[in-house]
C-alpha cells in the first residue's frame, strides 16, 4: 500500500520473530524487570539486546556551565554503575547485547535507539508511583512509537 505511514519506518515489519529488543534502562528495579524480561525474550528469538540509558539534560542542573559538569559527571557515574551490573547480570545469559547511553528525552531517545539498531520492539518498566499508573516514558511510548512496546511490571 503506496503512501502507509509504516513504510517510511527502516525496522521490518511481518518477519520471522525478532531481530532487536531495545529496553530503557534507568537503574529502577522496573527497569531491571524489562530487561530481565527482555533478556529472556532475546534469549529464545536469537535477537540483539541494546539497554538504554537515557541522560535527561532538561533539568535545573543544566542551567549553569558549573551544572553542567556536575550532571553530567553524576550521569557517567550512574553509567558506570549500571554497566557493571548489567554485565554481571548478563554474565549467565547467552545473548548478544549492547549498552548505549543516550542524552535527551527519554522516549525520544528510546525511539532513537531502536530506529539505529533496527530494533522491532521498545522495552520498559512500569512506573514506580503507586497506583500502577504509567510514567511519562511508558505511556509516551505506548501513544507515539513507531514500533510495538511492552511495559513490564
Amino acid at each position: 500500500m503506496a503512501g502507509d505511514d509504516y513504510t517510511r519506518h527502516s525496522f521490518e515489519l511481518g518477519k520471522d520473530g525478532l531481530g532487536g529488543i531495545v529496553v530503557g534502562m534507568d537503574g529502577s528495579p522496573a527497569s531491571f524487570h524489562a530487561a530481565a524480561w527482555a533478556a529472556g525474550l532475546a534469549r529464545r528469538d536469537h535477537a540483539r539486546l541494546v539497554l538504554v540509558f537515557v541522560e535527561t539534560v532538561g533539568g535545573v542542573a543544566y542551567w549553569s556551565p558549573m551544572g553542567v559538569a556536575v550532571a553530567s559527571e553524576a550521569a557517567e557515574s550512574l553509567v558506570e554503575e549500571l554497566r557493571h551490573e548489567v554485565v554481571d547480570y548478563l554474565r549467565g545469559i547467552d545473548v548478544d547485547w549492547d549498552f548505549v547511553h543516550h542524552r535527551g528525552d527519554p522516549a525520544v531517545g528510546l525511539e532513537q535507539v531502536a530506529e539505529q539498531y533496527r530494533a522491532d520492539l521498545i522495552v520498559v518498566g512500569r512506573s514506580r508511583r503507586r497506583g500502577g499508573l504509567l510514567g511519562t516514558v511508558p505511556a509516551t511510548l505506548v501513544v507515539e512509537a513507531v514500533r510495538p512496546v511492552v511495559v513490564v511490571p
